[in-house]
């Protein structure tokens, strides 16, 4: 086994082959990997990312199917996707997605570890007691050697607070990231969730350190438009990159529900994405589909090229629970520019569905004191 010559995609490419007959092999095609896909500079920085990430918040616990699981990295990672994206809480149950994406890498891509961009946040319920959340100096690296320990890593790339903490001065939490990326434990910072305001200071903060915020990974989607008011603006000024998650709204800007809620779907079964949405959203869902059926694509794919559209977008994490999920999302690539009047038409129903502004929820604290 050689090591593969890096091959970056030039900005402006737009060509890109998926073999289906690929599926499920793991030898990987060295040669042409970094060629397939397209490659953006996050921010400032001296980092690109690939256009499309892998996020392991749903189908890599526990509970999910480790063949398919491995299948399905193994394919990005051949696909040219360098990014995966996990969580201390990722499962179910919670630091299992850590876990199982370990043994992957132990098993399959221990040799290509310098070829991956991977990352780890922390900020949500993770273990009992009052350290065991949130924004504290004591949570942040307690759970950052947690996360290291379950990947069998030395360090991960990005580590993210995955939500500022209300309670806990920016400053203690910004100098936690600071001090993981001293102290080797990981090679960049990052924010999530983080409103415009937060995201202003918490970049002062960590610059005046002398660490600079790579990116902030917030949810955006034609359903959820929030960072539009303000977040991007602030990105741009203070060249942070953006990755955003959900960019299918959970699976609801697919083609799965253009009828209705089919048994067995995720909005069938998950406490995340409610029936009642998703029947909400139908007019919005058929006219945006009835756009991209006359673009020559499905509406995920179409989904993920409106999200990438915005020049501070440096890449969108999917989710994929099968190889042949992955590889449609992927192909959004393959299309991803638009016409002033489909820019229009889109901006004209999403207006009238009231998608623009929903802030990141924050829960009101009670059990703290």
């Amino acid at each position: 086994m050689f090591a593969p010559q890096l091959h970056y995609a030039k900005r402006g490419h737009s060509e890109m082959e998926v073999d289906p007959s690929d599926s499920g092999h793991h030898a990987f095609r060295m040669s042409s990997r970094y060629e397939k896909m397209l490659y953006k500079r996050c921010g400032k920085s001296g980092v690109l990312l690939p256009r499309i990430s892998l996020g392991l918040w749903l189908n890599f616990g526990d509970n999910d199917s480790q063949p398919t699981a491995r299948d399905v990295v193994l394919r990005a990672f051949d696909l040219g996707i360098t990014h995966f994206d996990l969580a201390n809480n990722y499962g179910p149950p919670p630091g299992s997605a850590e876990t199982n994406f370990g043994k992957i890498l132990r098993k399959d891509l221990a040799a290509y570890r310098d070829e991956m961009i991977i990352s780890t946040k922390a900020g949500y319920d993770m273990w009992p007691g009052p350290y065991g959340e949130w924004g504290s100096r004591k949570y942040l690296l307690a759970s950052l050697d947690q996360s290291l320990k379950r990947m069998g890593l030395d360090y991960v790339d990005i580590f993210y607070s995955h939500r500022p903490d209300p309670e806990t001065p920016l400053e203690e939490t910004m100098g936690a990231l600071d001090h993981a990326v001293r102290s080797g434990k990981a090679l960049y910072a990052g924010i999530s969730n983080y409103r415009p305001k937060e995201t202003r200071r918490a970049a002062a903060i960590l610059r005046k350190l002398g660490t600079p915020c790579l990116i902030h990974q917030p949810r955006y989607n034609m359903l959820d438009r929030w960072i539009e008011d303000g977040l991007t603006a602030v990105l741009e000024k203070e060249g942070i990159g953006c990755i955003v998650f959900s960019p299918l709204a959970q699976g609801m800007l697919t083609d799965r529900y253009l009828r209705e809620v089919p048994v067995g779907s995720r909005a069938s079964r998950e406490h995340f994405l409610k029936s009642e949405a998703v029947q909400k959203n139908l007019p919005t869902i058929r006219a945006l589909h009835a756009i991209a059926k006359r673009r020559g694509q499905p509406l995920a794919e179409m989904a993920l090229a409106w999200v990438l559209r915005l020049p501070v977008v440096t890449s969108a994490l999917i989710g994929a629970s099968s190889v042949a999920q992955l590889e449609s999302n992927v192909k959004a690539l393959t299309n991803l520019e638009f016409t002033k009047q489909e820019l229009t038409e889109i901006r004209d129903i999403l207006r009238s569905a009231q998608t623009f502004v929903k802030l990141p929820h924050r829960k009101k604290e009670t059990t703290r004191k």
